[in-house]
């Protein structure tokens, strides 16, 4: 299943404690892996796994999440390195 990053601006500084989406990330066949905020907290780049980009944007919507872009990446780290 394609990895995307996903970009998201908050209007204000997002909560600590992340809003229960799993059941609308369910519904699309999304699975959040992890996500990195921003020291300002106003953004935040999750990575998610989906079968289409549309897929994590309508999970991310039914979630009331932004969803700013949406890129398809792949693993680079020294051990996939030849």
């Amino acid at each position: 299943m394609p990895r995307y990053l996903v970009e998201r601006t908050f209007a204000a500084a997002w909560a600590a404690a992340p809003s229960d989406t799993s059941a609308a990330h369910a519904r699309q066949g999304v699975t959040w892996i992890h996500s990195y905020v921003a020291p300002d907290r106003l953004r935040s780049y999750c990575l998610v796994d989906g079968p289409s980009p549309e897929a994590v944007r309508l999970a991310a919507r039914a979630g009331d999440l932004p969803a700013d872009r949406i890129t398809e990446v792949r693993l680079l780290d020294p051990s996939s390195i030849a």
